[in-house]
């Protein structure tokens, strides 16, 4: 009998370990049939996006509240879906605030959910992991002290290592001379990088400060301003935001960017991961709407909010948050390591330990053949 998989994913990171993911799973069952929401990328795996994510990719706690009569419907066709197809398993990955909801209405019909990066509960607190507990049949992490976490409140967990290892390691880099060539980018100054997010609200909340603070630093230390700019988002957001016009958007060369650059302001998001992982200084940017920050600062329990700093458990790069996400600051705090080559260089040196605390490579793998496994179980 022909399988069917259901698999919800809310964001464009979600989107790219997806595709990951179906990519390693069809080399198990190239037959299986994989449906639910995703993005571009998850789509070009042969996936069935019955909502693509750019339908339900929300930031902040007062977006949701908006939006959440249109999210009851998402939730109750994909529980239609489900039971009409007769699925056994379910795989939810990362997009926590509404896969807990969906996991909560499919496991009375007996489907097993598999949990694929998982919710950042030891940022939010203990409160969700009874919650897990109760709904989640296995836990797929990529972080190493997230194996002892669940574990400890007896959750059958394994740790699969982070997927963007294997991305990184498989990319097909293009030289410098080859980047610099295809964006007509200027030989004579190493780039400044810019990377304001995937989604609308947030390159509204931080492009325009952010890009005033890349214009000023650029002309100070001899250096080209880039934007790498999200396959999702039309270009003329950009310019609509800003003034600016002494830099280059473009899109799709990311990696490249990354490995490429000299140095990086980036919000706060797996972005800082990967720019940890190419040993890019840089500065963290965040903002959103003054409620939800309000509320997310009584419920957060940590005391730094960029991935790298947290895998590192050290504030390794600075974080710039909400009202001090205005161009002087910005351009304080990445002068501060621009003009420093003992700040600069122990940041990169830092930043070099970040590798050997995600795994090692072939996370999709590992969690694929989990879930096949479980599958095949459920089938005997």
């Amino acid at each position: 009998m022909k399988r069917e998989l259901l698999i919800v994913a809310g964001e464009s990171s979600g989107d790219l370990h997806g595709a990951s993911f179906i990519r390693e799973l069809k080399k198990l069952d190239k037959d299986i049939t994989v449906f639910g929401i995703g993005g571009n990328k998850m789509k070009a795996e042969g996936m069935e996006t019955i909502y693509h994510i750019n339908q339900v990719s929300f930031l902040g706690f007062v977006e949701v509240l908006k939006h959440i009569p249109f999210m009851q419907k998402v939730k109750a066709r994909l529980v239609i879906e489900a039971l009409k197809r007769e699925i056994k398993t379910a795989v939810l990955i990362d997009y926590p605030g509404f896969n807990l909801q969906i996991a909560n209405e499919l496991k009375p019909h007996g489907i097993n959910l598999i949990y694929f990066i998982s919710p950042q509960v030891w940022a939010w607190g203990a409160g969700r992991i009874h919650k897990i507990k109760k709904l989640i049949s296995k836990m797929l992490v990529i972080l190493p002290f997230e194996e002892k976490l669940f574990s400890d409140a007896g959750i059958d967990t394994e740790f699969v290592g982070h997927p963007l290892l294997e991305q990184v390691a498989n990319y097909n880099f293009l030289t410098k001379e080859e980047l610099f060539a295809k964006y007509n980018l200027d030989s004579n100054k190493e780039i400044l990088l810019v990377l304001p997010g995937s989604r609308r609200q947030e390159v509204k909340m931080l492009f325009p400060a952010v890009i005033n603070a890349a214009e000023k630093l650029a002309a100070e230390f001899n250096l080209q301003t880039v934007v790498a700019c999200s396959e999702d988002i039309e270009e003329k957001v950009f310019r609509d935001l800003s003034s600016a016009s002494d830099y280059k958007l473009i899109k799709g060369s990311t990696y490249d960017l990354l490995k490429y650059s000299k140095f990086g302001i980036i919000k706060s998001g797996t972005s800082t991961l990967e720019a940890g992982l190419f040993e890019l200084p840089m500065v963290i940017v965040y903002k959103t709407n003054n409620l939800t920050f309000e509320i997310g600062k009584r419920v957060v329990k940590l005391d730094r909010i960029g991935l790298v700093n947290i895998v590192l458990n050290e504030m390794v790069v600075p974080e710039l948050l909400q009202k001090d996400t205005g161009t002087d600051n910005i351009v304080n705090k990445c002068r501060d390591i621009l003009s420093s080559n003992e700040k600069y260089n122990s940041i990169k040196e830092k930043l070099g330990r970040l590798k050997d605390n995600l795994g090692t490579q072939g996370a999709s793998k590992r969690a694929a053949e989990s879930v096949f496994k479980m599958m095949n179980n459920e089938a005997e």
